[in-house]
């Protein structure tokens, strides 16, 4: 099980969500959950072989209702330590600082001790080193990357635990 958790403010974010949980749905016997970070099912989370999380980037940094959020997970009684995890975030321009906030993120959880993942160069093309970044909300290109995304962490959780 997958679960996509993301915060959005007009939308892009949430819809690059849904593409990447269309990827992931198409590895067979993967089923996926989306959340705001408003409507998480924890019970859901913590059971997730994999966790993404998406958000806008503000500042050349994640947004901080996602930073709140993840801080706050412990009180949930939510342990994503020794999960898959991946991120994706949107910007309005190109150098709006996206790969800084993708980062962040990463670092965000590799402290909660999820093993990230991407595909990184491995995977061939399009290349995903750290994270999908939508430029200006879900184009084609956008859309196709976000897709070959949630496939591409989709197939390692299923390679990891499904045995």
């Amino acid at each position: 099980m997958i679960s996509i958790v993301y915060f959005s403010e007009n939308g892009n974010t949430k819809s690059l969500a849904e593409v990447v949980a269309t990827g992931a749905r198409k590895i067979e016997n993967t089923k996926v959950n989306v959340f705001s970070i408003d409507d998480v099912d924890y019970d859901c989370l913590q059971k997730s072989d994999a966790v993404i999380i998406g958000s806008p980037t503000h500042y050349a940094n994640t947004c901080w209702q996602l930073k709140k959020w993840i801080d706050e997970l412990s009180s949930y009684n939510v342990n994503l330590e020794g999960k898959i995890g991946g991120v994706f975030v949107t910007a309005q321009y190109v150098q709006g600082g996206a790969d800084i906030a993708a980062l962040t993120l990463i670092q965000h959880l590799m402290v909660k001790g999820m093993l990230v993942y991407s595909g990184g160069c491995a995977m061939g093309k399009p290349y995903i080193h750290l994270a999908p970044v939508a430029i200006n909300g879900n184009d084609e290109f956008n859309a196709s990357l976000c897709d070959t995304f949630g496939q591409r962490v989709a197939q390692k959780a299923f390679d990891l635990f499904s045995k």
